[in-house]
């Protein structure tokens, strides 16, 4: 859940610079000069044109500025110091990287070293963009680009940190998208109506970590009372929806095998968009089912 911004806009459009610096200076890791290099720049129409700004002071820098800057980054799943950032520490420990197990520990701090060894940087992903097991995917993956390739793909990593924090310090016109949306609709193709009452549970599947997120029935309208997943950036990876027609086809007192042909029905997909509008759409009877991805 997105925390209340604690400035707007346009106060920070008027503030002296060293105000503007202390308000911004956090959402770029240990280099407030970005912070400083952008309030030359004010005023700014709109959430989205600060964080251009920001980004841009950080593009123009020096290639040792920027080197300096990104080696200012934590290792993920490293020992909390007290060098890392209060917001570091909590985007790693959204995701459980602060009290891995001893294997999986072991296995972030051998891909760290090859990382390190390989760049002479801290691998830089956005956590909150991505699952436990995406991240070590891209770890693997990002091994295998040359130096500029990666310096670029770790500035676009920062980008993406950078435009959550500055949404969670700042609102304003012109917000930038940071949040997707998880929504299903399931009907009952065989009696003609929306599907009251259907049990749903999301799982996040993956070696690394699994586990249900969430569980809902759907309402009169065969939709949920609250979507899936909604205020946050939809993690990268992938998921099982789990729909329990049995229950519900049995409660409208219809002939039914025992047990019944379909009673649970996993859908297993796939997020790539952590902004975007992932809608299910459900159709199903008492023997089959099919699936849809809607926007």
């Amino acid at each position: 859940m997105m925390t209340k911004a604690s400035h707007s806009l346009s106060e920070l459009n008027v503030v002296a610079p060293a105000d503007f610096v202390a308000a911004l200076g956090e959402v770029f890791e240990h280099a407030q000069w970005a912070a400083q290099e952008a309030a030359a720049a004010r005023p700014f129409a709109s959430v989205e044109a600060l964080h251009d700004a920001l980004m841009q002071a950080v593009r123009d820098a020096s290639h040792e500025t920027k080197l300096a800057f990104i080696r200012g980054h934590p290792e993920l799943a490293g020992k909390v110091s007290r060098a890392m950032t209060d917001a570091s520490a909590a985007e790693q420990g959204s995701l459980g990287l602060d009290r891995l197990g001893e294997e999986e520990f072991a296995r972030f701090g051998r891909l760290n070293r090859a990382y390190r060894e390989r760049f002479g940087l801290p691998f830089i992903i956005c956590v909150r963009r991505h699952t436990r097991d995406e991240i070590l995917r891209q770890f693997e993956r990002r091994l295998g680009n040359d130096a500029a390739s990666e310096l670029a793909t770790a500035l676009g990593e920062i980008a993406h940190i950078t435009r959550l924090r500055l949404v969670g310090k700042v609102e304003g016109p012109g917000m930038p998208a940071t949040c997707g949306l998880l929504t299903i609709h399931i009907l009952d193709t065989f009696n003609g109506c929306p599907a009251a009452g259907v049990a749903v549970a999301l799982h996040e599947l993956g070696a690394s970590a699994s586990g249900r997120l969430t569980g809902m029935l759907t309402n009169a309208d065969g939709r949920t009372d609250r979507p899936l997943l909604a205020d946050v950036p939809l993690r990268i990876g992938t998921y099982e929806l789990r729909i329990e027609p049995g229950g519900y086809f049995a409660r409208r007192a219809m002939e039914m095998s025992a047990p019944a042909y379909l009673d649970t029905i996993p859908v297993r997909f796939s997020i790539a968009e952590p902004e975007r509008h992932y809608h299910l759409a459900v159709q199903m009877t008492p023997w089959s089912y099919a699936v849809a991805l809607e926007s």
